[in-house]
């Protein structure tokens, strides 16, 4: 899809459509005013005959309109003006993409842009747009023996912006759209292979030709042997029962002064989840293919932060493996010792995520880092929290955790922060090592992070559980692509603060 920026009054547009917006109850948008008054008042006239309301959902296509330069005119229910909120504007966006789908246009002008989103600019609305229908025209075929193509495909967009002068940065909002939505489909398309494609090995071979892309990502994939000689115990038990051999991805961003210390973000990468020993109940264990949504969504915000040369240093660090039940599989009460020299009591082996991870983190302390992130589809106990709109998320640094939040709500790509008190800590204890890995069923996600705040005490740290955003389930099953957009938005506010 090809996207452009443009000024001007929504009468004067020659092209295959116009896209404009009608409020609930029957009530034109600004830009849709205008383009009534050059038409004689048609669309009002149609709207009082009662042919649209203006709800959310509704669609409305014109053709012949007296007076009008365009061939077609679309128009989009909003809803009520004062309901207008991120999540609708996200929706609108789509219901308009889907309906231009259908006219056959191939390409449009949309004044949806021109609509009053509370407390957003024409940039944030832009770059919305662009990832809202990247986001609806997003389909996973490759696998299909045969895959279905639109008749007259969408292929060119104009978005509109009030002047002259908000054209630089409705330009750079869709650059940013656009490298945003470049990372979510990497996310997304990695996801959603099947694990008999997506190995531990084919993830290292996709980060491998990611750093090939962009010569300015520099690629290292540790094997099995030298893990082992590095002393990653923990990581090794999750893989031992697994004829698929483990890897630890590093793909290195620099693009900053050395004296620039590193973001790291670690990214769980367990391509199969079986649970090991403690195996899964059958229902729904196809989805643990998602299991590598973490791994996915750092992949995916360093292609975005490549693609648009942040001058940042960023770190990826991701620990890929496949947990599976065998004879040479970690058992319930095997002791290992990680990384970090602390040694873990293995209670159950399908809190693997965590046991991964830890070696990863403490890994990540040879880059002197500014920051960690690690992401992680990591507990169904964040899914009963929260449910499946925020990701968890947990910090031993409040301004992070602040800053997280704060990126979360300007990507329309929200976190909710859980406490991480040193009460939840008791839970963990063992009687024969350092700790469990597993506490009881209260506060589950929450004892799974403070697993993980044992093995970061000396960094500035935070949590993303993502499990209940990763993927959607049932008849839209398909991974989401998050938390890419909180990602990407997180570095270019650390880009601002830094250079601005």
């Amino acid at each position: 899809m090809e996207y452009s920026v443009k000024s001007g009054t929504p009468e004067k547009q020659r092209t295959a459509c116009l896209v404009l917006g009608v409020y609930e109850p029957r009530r034109l948008s600004t830009a849709a005013e205008h383009f009534d008054a050059a038409c004689d008042g048609h669309l009002s006239s149609i709207l009082r005959r009662g042919d649209m309301e203006g709800k959310l959902g509704q669609s409305l296509l014109l053709v012949h309109t007296p007076n009008a330069l365009c061939d077609r005119v679309l128009l989009i229910g909003c809803g009520r003006e004062r309901d207008l909120d991120d999540r609708r504007f996200r929706r609108i966006v789509a219901d308009a993409t889907h309906a231009l789908d259908n006219t056959g246009a191939t390409e449009a002008v949309s004044y949806l842009t021109d609509l009053n989103v509370k407390g957003r600019d024409s940039a944030w609305k832009i770059r919305q747009t662009v990832e809202a229908i990247q986001e609806a025209q997003y389909r996973f075929d490759e696998l299909k023996s045969k895959t279905q193509q639109p008749r007259r495909p969408l292929r060119k967009i104009i978005l509109s912006v009030p002047s002259r002068r908000e054209l630089a940065n409705g330009e750079r909002a869709v650059q940013e759209g656009l490298a945003i939505d470049g990372g979510i489909k990497l996310a997304k398309d990695l996801a959603n292979l099947p694990a008999n494609i997506c190995t531990p090995t084919y993830l290292a071979d996709q980060a491998r030709q990611l750093a090939a892309e962009f010569p300015v990502l520099q690629f290292q994939a540790l094997t099995e042997s030298e893990l082992q000689n590095l002393g990653m115990g923990a990581l090794l038990a999750v893989s031992k029962g697994s004829a698929q051999p483990p890897r630890l991805i590093v793909l290195e961003y620099k693009n900053a002064a050395k004296q620039h210390k590193p973001i790291v973000l670690v990214g769980k990468g367990v391509t199969f989840d079986t649970g090991g020993i403690s195996l899964k109940p059958a229902d729904k264990m196809d989805e643990m293919k998602y299991d590598m949504c973490g791994a996915a969504s750092v992949l995916g915000a360093l292609r975005a932060c490549a693609e648009l040369q942040l001058p940042l240093n960023v770190v990826g660090i991701i620990p890929a493996v496949e947990n599976m039940p065998s004879a040479q599989a970690t058992r319930p009460g095997d002791i290992v010792t990680s990384l970090s020299g602390q040694t873990v009591e293995i209670l159950n082996t399908d809190a693997e995520g965590r046991l991964i991870l830890c070696d990863a983190l403490t890994y990540s302390e040879r880059y002197d880092p500014a920051i960690v992130i690690d992401i992680a589809t990591l507990t169904g106990a964040c899914i009963i929290a929260l449910g499946r709109h925020p990701h968890g998320l947990f910090s031993n640094h409040p301004p992070l955790a602040n800053d997280l939040l704060n990126a979360g709500r300007a990507a329309a790509d929200r976190a909710w922060e859980l406490p991480l008190w040193e009460e939840y800590q008791e839970s963990l204890e063992s009687n024969f090592a350092d700790m469990a890995n597993v506490g009881g069923r209260e506060g589950g996600a929450i004892t799974a992070a403070c697993f993980l705040a044992r093995f970061t005490r000396k960094v500035h740290w935070a949590h993303l559980d993502i499990a209940g955003t990763a993927w959607r389930t049932g008849k839209n099953k398909g991974a989401t692509g998050r938390p890419v957009p909180l990602l990407t938005q997180y570095l270019l506010d650390r880009v601002a603060a830094e250079y601005h």
